[in-house]
């Protein structure tokens, strides 16, 4: 019985090693050709996107301030005081986010701009330990983006207050 046990957490130990040292060259960017994950489009405020529709016709400010009509109802909450929108967001193509190296990506590649600060909770995403996806382990699967659980603007999720614990079934029983 105990040799049974302790080949099975060998077992999952060598399993686990396993998936957290798949190399990130399969989606990084490291001028290797990469496998795109697809996910759906991150969920944006009504009437937001594409965000060309209105910005086509301004003149782009790099300048760091407190935003003012549209954008005023964003509080950013994340390394504010290191960062600011155009830190992800592209100042010339505003339908694209930039990675730190300056190559655009599109919003549902927002995966790889999230994962550049965060490159271990990127890892856990891919590997399926993070976040959320459908499907089938060895066959297609639906990941959903960091976007559609965590605000970008501010990630961190509001403190929750746990629902009661469910009633015991053998309660009242003899």
């Amino acid at each position: 019985m105990v040799t049974t046990q302790k080949n099975i957490f060998i077992f999952f130990m060598v399993l686990i090693s396993a998936l957290l040292l798949i190399p990130d060259t399969i989606y990084g960017d490291n001028g290797k050709k990469e496998a795109l994950i697809q996910a759906p489009p991150p969920p944006f405020s009504e009437d937001i996107f594409p965000c060309t529709e209105c910005h086509s016709e301004m003149e782009p400010n790099p300048e760091r301030r407190v935003l003012e009509d549209m954008h005023d109802d964003i509080i950013l909450k994340h390394d504010e005081k290191n960062r600011w929108c155009l830190d992800c967001h592209d100042l010339k193509n505003r339908d694209k986010l930039h990675l730190a190296n300056g190559k655009l990506i599109d919003f549902t590649e927002s995966y790889k701009l999230c994962g550049q600060c965060h490159g271990p909770k990127l890892r856990e995403w891919k590997n399926g330990v993070h976040g959320k996806r459908t499907g089938y382990w060895n066959g297609k699967k639906k990941y959903l983006l960091c976007a559609h659980c965590h605000n970008p603007h501010s990630p961190k999720f509001k403190k929750m207050k746990p629902d009661p614990a469910p009633d015991d079934p053998m309660k009242g029983r003899k």
